[in-house]
């Protein structure tokens, strides 16, 4: 699939008011960064299995969507020591370059939203949302359905 240019900044937002933890924003997530997008084949033949970039906080009866929200002052980035985060100016997404990590865990500890994972499976490197540049709508926002997540552009 070609990637969509992205002429305007996009964050997604979570409304903690509709949703109803059903994950199926995690399970998008995962079959989106999957190699094969074949949800059965995401689940039970990859490995390692693809990690979701999104996490669903549940604090009964509060359910809540959090992934990465792209900062305009990105501590992650400022804290890496590799360089493997960065930030697109143009996009203003906040990009991971699993080459360049070395798995140091500092994004993940400066990071005021918990946006940012450990994918210990695949080269012990960090995971976060990349708001899926080549899909015009992110998996996650494409398929909660109560609309709990948006997509908003700048």
């Amino acid at each position: 699939m070609a990637k969509i240019s992205r002429k305007n900044k996009r964050k997604i937002w979570a409304n903690e008011k509709v949703c109803i933890g059903c994950k199926l924003c995690e399970i998008s997530c995962i079959v989106e960064h999957s190699e094969s997008k074949d949800i059965i084949s995401a689940f039970k033949n990859e490995k390692p299995r693809p990690v979701s970039r999104i996490i669903v906080e549940e604090n009964r009866p509060v359910t809540f969507a959090l992934q990465c929200r792209h900062c305009d002052d990105p501590q992650c980035v400022t804290a890496c020591i590799t360089g493997a985060m960065s930030k697109d100016e143009k996009t203003g997404a906040v990009t991971h370059d699993e080459e360049r990590c070395i798995g140091c865990w500092m994004c993940i500890m400066v990071c005021p939203y918990g946006g940012i994972k450990r994918d210990i499976d695949k080269k012990k490197v960090a995971a976060k949302c990349d708001s899926c540049p080549e899909l015009e709508i992110p998996a996650c926002v494409a398929n909660c359905p109560n609309d709990a997540l948006i997509v908003l552009e700048e």
